[in-house]
């Protein structure tokens, strides 16, 4: 089969490789359908994902079939389309039974990272019985794409915010995890939504698609914050974009006692100023999605009350891959994100 291979630091390349086999009882084989390329992976291309380990498939963010399980999986049969998940994770770990699937002692993000992921023609899934969500009739492979990953993310980023309907919440960033997770903190009605990009084009997708939300550039971000609330800042903010100054205006433009919630991955460290922030008293939530909602949004999505299809502005064959990398690296023809199927 074709599968996109991480051979070295800076190069991917699509090349063959045999069909993967059922290696536990857990395991599951899909047959991938549609897949896209996500930001973790241009940072896996960069070299800055160390556990990223050569020799590796690419790719944790598609859907597709089932091919064959292992004798232990109850959750899904051959022929079943599923959603697969970002996270490996088995489920009965310290961990894992207090939902931070993302610290299981034996999974985390290992797709497309440490074991073959789904930028090829067929990907085994461990703990296939956490590992895939089964995508319902009246869902699309397009409507399901991103379940997986950046809405996972999303969702979690804007669950442990603690938002309430009287907060005003900021999040910077509108690339393709900072509109998934504007998707999902629509979902509690905050009183104000505000998203901080510094891209024009996207700031125009913002507005086209969501226009009770206000949309700001990163310059003036700070004193419309304090213009919509009365001088004190958002109540809470939400990081996605993992830019070099982004760190920095999401901690200046939350209130003292907000939550600032980092969902970005940064290929550089932050410096967390404490003597500066010293009594603003904000609360930090960071790291790796717990991506254990998926059946959660999977049917917010099938009673339409999330819709990211818009999100996908690019369709490629797998054997063009390449070229859809060259587009979303370098934000080209005002791409958010792309679609890949099969030849």
């Amino acid at each position: 089969m074709k599968a996109l291979t991480y051979t070295k630091p800076g190069r991917f390349a699509l090349i063959e490789k045999p069909k993967p086999e059922i290696l536990n009882p857990k395991d599951a084989v899909v047959r991938v359908t549609l897949s896209s390329i996500c930001s973790s992976d241009l940072h896996i291309l960069h070299g800055a994902v160390p556990q990223a380990e050569v020799g590796i498939t690419v790719g944790h963010e598609l859907v597709g079939v089932v091919e064959a399980v292992g004798s232990d999986v109850s959750k899904v049969k051959p022929g079943d389309r599923v959603a697969v998940n970002v996270e490996t994770f088995c489920g009965d770990c310290f961990y894992c039974k207090r939902g931070y699937v993302n610290n299981c002692t034996s999974g985390g993000w290992m797709l497309g990272c440490r074991i073959n992921g789904g930028q090829a023609e067929y990907v085994r899934v461990p703990y296939a019985d956490n590992g895939l969500t089964p995508i319902p009739d009246n869902v699309s492979d397009e409507q399901a794409l991103f379940v997986g990953d950046i809405l996972a993310t999303g969702y979690w980023a804007a669950t442990i915010s603690e938002i309430s309907e009287e907060d005003t919440v900021l999040i910077i960033g509108a690339g393709p995890t900072g509109l998934c997770t504007l998707e999902c903190v629509q979902l509690y009605n905050p009183q104000r939504i505000v998203v901080c990009e510094a891209d024009e084009s996207r700031r125009r997708f913002v507005r086209q698609h969501y226009p009770d939300v206000k949309v700001i550039e990163p310059t003036e971000c700070l004193e419309v914050l304090k213009s919509l609330t009365e001088d004190r800042g958002a109540d809470r903010v939400i990081e996605v974009a993992g830019g070099e100054e982004s760190f920095e205006l999401a901690w200046r433009c939350a209130r003292p006692n907000a939550i600032v919630t980092i969902g970005a991955l940064y290929e550089t460290e932050q410096i967390l100023p404490l003597p500066w922030m010293y009594g603003k008293n904000l609360t930090f939530k960071t790291g790796g999605v717990d991506a254990c909602d998926c059946d959660k949004i999977m049917q917010l999505i099938s009673e339409g009350k999330i819709d990211t299809t818009h999100l996908i502005t690019h369709r490629f064959p797998l054997s063009r891959i390449q070229e859809a990398y060259d587009l979303f690296a370098n934000r080209s023809d005002n791409v958010i994100k792309t679609a890949i199927h099969p030849d």
